[in-house]
């Protein structure tokens, strides 16, 4: 059976590209939009459980909009889910991405002057100009600094995964305001060019291969039932965490105890990025 999460179909409608959508439901061929608010929860259903978010500029394509809300699957992971119709603005041409923790958008180019949006890292925006301190964008003029170009990739999840330390955990957070295991890992592999899935159970299924047991390095993913923590070196790892309730470094030998102590089992697996 297709993984609802990612599987583009409701009780009304189905993507036009899927071969086994059940009889009678409207086929959707999709329209593009992006995310218009710096943090949209991905619903799964309306007004129903948060499964993940999505950050300002993310690129998705809307299968419904009815009754105030869009049935939409994203670009980056394929997640499918509502968002309130109003969350989301017409498609545009995104040139940047934010890769500092989070950054304000100004009325103009002086950082004393009033923001108009507060972004998380993972945003996406349109330059328009600016080769100073400030480069106008869509939204503002944002700090040159934390703007990376699209297809400007960080080399190391870990040193990403560091940028939200002390973010408080948030279970299906996405974003510097708020963040969960998986998202933290999403993030930091996002970063650095590598396509990752949204949850931990993915995760664990479609990233990397075993690792020999006990030989910790730098990147490794560790992961448990329901789960998932970046090795940040041999002896410690970086994960968010309801333990601490934000993203915390561990020592991994206290984590593993920790965590087997609290009832959540060993380790399921110990995976190595190629």
């Amino acid at each position: 059976m297709a993984d609802r999460r990612r599987t583009p179909v409701n009780d009304r409608v189905a993507a036009a590209h899927l071969r086994d959508a059940p009889d009678g439901l409207l086929r959707a061929e999709g329209t593009a939009a992006r995310i218009g608010v710096p943090v949209a929860d991905l619903l799964r259903a309306p007004d129903g459980a948060r499964d993940r978010q999505l950050v300002y500029g993310e690129p998705v394509t809307v299968y419904e909009d009815r009754d105030g809300w869009a049935f939409l699957q994203a670009a980056k992971d394929s997640y499918v889910g509502y968002v309130p119709g109003p969350s989301l603005t017409a498609p545009f041409e995104a040139t940047h991405w934010v890769s500092a923790p989070a950054t304000h958008a100004y009325t103009a180019d002086d950082f004393k002057s009033p923001e108009t949006h507060a972004l998380s890292h993972g945003s996406r925006v349109q330059v328009l100009g600016g080769t100073g301190r400030f480069l106008e964008t869509t939204l503002g003029f944002i700090p040159a600094r934390h703007l990376s170009p699209l297809g400007a990739h960080t080399g190391d999840p870990v040193k990403v995964a560091e940028l939200f330390l002390g973010t408080p955990y948030l279970w299906g957070g996405n974003s510097c305001f708020g963040i969960d295991c998986s998202g933290l890992v999403q993030a930091a592999l996002l970063a650095c060019g590598t396509p990752c899935p949204g949850d931990s159970d993915m995760q664990e299924a479609e990233l990397g291969g075993p690792a020999p047991a006990g030989d910790y390095w730098r990147g490794d993913l560790l992961f448990w039932k329901g789960h998932v923590a970046l090795v940040r070196d041999a002896e410690t790892l970086i994960h968010a965490n309801a333990h601490d309730m934000a993203v915390a470094i561990e020592p991994i030998a206290a984590a593993i105890e920790r965590i087997a102590a609290q009832g959540d089992g060993p380790v399921t697996a110990h995976k190595r990025l190629g």
